[in-house]
C-alpha cells in the first residue's frame, strides 16, 4: 500500500479527511494595495482567457473560467486556503453550527477502496435504517465508489432535505450486498458527549469545535457533576477531532485553566491577526451570548485531567492540548497530533460565496508553534495494546503539498513512514479488528488514561513497550507558563 491513509471525515461537516481548520468569520477586509499591480502578468492572464474563448474546442462559460481562475489562485497558496462557492460556503456554515443535511454517518476510507462506516449518528436516517459500524459502502446511487475521493463521496451523500439516496453496503457475515434507500434530513449533531466511566472518573469527548461547543461542554460537565459530585479525575478526548471554530477551542481550554489565562496567540500580516486570546467571555462567547463557563462547578479548575490525542487531532484541538500542556494542567496521552498551526479567516465575497484564507500562524501560551510538527504527547500510548493501528500511515500536515513551514522549529517532527511490508502488515491487522468505539470498555487508550489518573502503571507505545508508574498531578496544578 503505497499511499498514506486518509483520516476519518464526518458527513456534512466542513472538514474532511484531516484537512482541518481553526476558523474565524469576518467581513471582507479592505487592505490598501501596497505595490502596483503586475501589469505584464495580468496581460498574460487576459491573453490566456482570450485564447480559451476563441480557440478552445467548445464554448466555455465566462463565469466558470473566472471562478476557476480565482479558485486555482487561492488553492495554490497552501492546503487550507480555498475559494468557497455557494454550496461549499453553505456547507461550511452549517458544519460550524453543528447541523447539516445528510445521512448522519461518520465515514473513513477503507483499505479496499470502499467507504467504511465508522459510526452512524444516533437517531439519524442511517442509524434508523440499521447501518452499522464496519459496513462498507460499495455504491452510491448505483455509482461505484472505488476511485472516488472521500470528499466527492461526501458531496454525493449530501443534498436537499427529503431527497433520497441509495447505498449498496457490504457487511461481514452477509453473503449478498445490502441495499439501503435513505432520505436525507437535517442532522443536529452534538459536538460534546460524556459519561461516568466508573465511580469517580468521567470521560468527555469533543468531536469537533462548533459554535455551540462551549455551551454543550458546560452543560455536559454540569450533568456529570450532578451524577457524581465527587469526581476524582476527568479524561478529555480529542482523538480524531479535526478542529473547527477558534472560539470553541478558547472556551474549552478556559474551562480548565485559571481565570483570564492566555490560551493562544496569532501572528500574520494584518494588525488584527497579531493577537493574544485569553480565557475571557469576549474571546469565546459566540454572538456575544452569556458566559456559559460561569455556571461550571469550581472543582473543574482543580480536577486531575488527562487529554487523549492522535494523528487525527488537528488545529483547534491542538490549541486546547497545547495550552493545557504548557500550563502543566493536564498530561497529554496518545500519539503525535496532525500539526496544523494556522488560522483560516472566512472573508465573504458575495451573499453566497467567500474565500477561506490562511491569515495567521498560531502559538501556544509558551510561544510554541505546532505547524508541521504537532503536539508531542507527554505519554506516548498506542491505540491498541498490540500497536498504534493505522496512526502511523495517516498523513499529517508535514506530508501535505505546499504546507507552511514551522518557522520556529525548522526540523519539526514528521510522521513515521513505514516500509511497504510493515504497511501491509498493519492493514491486514486492522482488517481483523472490530471497529473501535471511543469511551467503551474496549478503548485501550482510555483505560491507560484512567490508570494514569489513578496513579497506576500505564502501558506506553509498543515501540518501547514497558510499564511506567503514572505521576498523579497535584490538585490545582494549573500554574503559569
Amino acid at each position: 500500500m503505497g499511499k498514506k491513509l486518509k483520516n476519518t471525515g464526518l458527513i456534512g461537516l466542513g472538514v474532511v479527511a484531516g484537512i482541518a481548520v481553526s476558523l474565524q468569520f469576518s467581513a471582507m477586509a479592505q487592505k490598501p494595495v501596497e505595490q502596483p499591480l503586475p501589469l505584464e502578468e495580468l496581460r498574460q492572464l487576459a491573453d490566456v482567457y482570450g485564447l480559451i474563448k476563441s480557440d478552445y474546442v467548445e464554448k466555455v462559460d465566462d463565469k466558470k473560467l473566472l471562478t476557476e481562475a480565482i479558485s486555482g489562485m487561492v488553492a495554490s497558496l497552501d492546503p487550507h486556503s480555498a475559494y468557497l462557492d455557494k454550496r461549499a460556503y453553505a456547507e461550511l456554515r452549517e458544519g460550524s453550527q453543528g447541523k447539516f443535511v445528510g445521512l448522519g454517518i461518520e465515514i473513513g476510507e477503507s483499505e479496499d477502496g470502499y467507504i467504511k462506516i465508522v459510526a452512524p449518528i444516533e437517531d439519524s436516517p442511517a442509524w434508523r435504517a440499521g447501518i452499522k459500524p464496519g459496513d462498507l459502502i460499495s455504491r452510491l446511487d448505483n455509482t461505484p465508489v472505488k476511485g472516488m475521493s472521500l470528499e466527492d463521496s461526501v458531496k454525493k451523500m449530501r443534498g436537499e432535505p427529503h431527497s433520497k439516496v441509495s447505498l449498496t453496503v457490504l457487511r461481514k457475515g452477509e453473503p449478498e450486498p445490502l441495499l439501503f434507500q435513505l432520505t436525507r434530513e437535517e442532522i443536529q449533531q452534538k459536538s460534546v458527549k460524556g459519561k461516568i466511566v466508573e465511580p469517580g472518573y468521567a470521560w468527555l469527548r469533543i468531536a469537533q469545535f462548533q459554535d455551540p461547543t462551549v455551551d454543550d461542554l458546560a452543560a455536559k460537565i454540569s450533568e456529570l457533576y450532578q451524577q457524581d459530585p465527587k469526581l476524582k479525575g476527568l479524561v478529555l478526548d480529542l482523538r480524531n477531532d479535526p478542529g473547527g471554530v477558534l472560539q470553541g477551542a478558547i472556551g474549552v481550554a478556559a474551562a480548565f485553566l485559571p481565570k483570564d489565562a492566555a490560551i493562544v496567540s496569532t501572528n500574520g500580516q494584518l494588525s488584527d491577526s497579531k493577537q493574544i486570546f485569553y480565557g475571557r467571555p469576549e474571546y469565546y462567547a459566540v454572538h456575544n451570548e452569556s458566559d456559559a463557563l460561569a455556571r461550571l462547578p469550581a472543582a473543574i479548575k482543580q480536577i486531575p485531567l488527562a487529554v487523549l490525542v492522535n494523528s487525527g487531532s488537528a488545529s483547534a484541538s491542538e490549541i486546547v492540548a497545547g495550552a493545557l500542556q504548557d500550563y502543566k494542567r493536564a498530561q497529554i496521552i496518545g500519539s503525535q497530533t496532525f500539526g496544523k498551526g494556522s488560522v483560516q479567516t472566512i472573508r465573504q465575497l458575495t451573499a453566497d460565496t467567500a474565500v477561506k484564507l490562511t491569515t495567521a500562524r498560531y502559538y501556544t501560551p509558551n510561544g510554541r508553534s505546532i505547524q508541521a510538527k504537532g503536539i508531542v504527547p507527554d505519554l506516548a500510548v498506542d491505540e491498541y495494546a498490540d500497536g498504534d493501528g493505522l496512526n502511523a500511515l495517516r498523513p499529517r500536515e508535514a506530508d501535505l503539498d505546499k504546507h507552511l513551514v514551522n518557522e520556529r522549529d525548522q526540523e519539526g517532527v514528521h510522521a513515521r513512514h513505514e516500509e511497504p511490508e510493515e504497511q501491509l502488515r498493519l492493514v491486514a491487522q486492522e482488517k481483523k479488528r472490530k471497529p473501535l468505539e471511543y469511551g467503551s470498555s474496549d478503548d485501550f487508550q482510555l483505560q491507560q488514561a484512567l490508570n494514569h489518573l489513578k496513579g497506576l502503571p500505564v502501558q506506553i507505545a509498543k515501540a518501547e513497550t514497558k510499564l511506567v508508574q503514572a505521576a498523579l498531578p497535584a490538585s490545582g496544578n494549573a500554574g503559569g507558563k
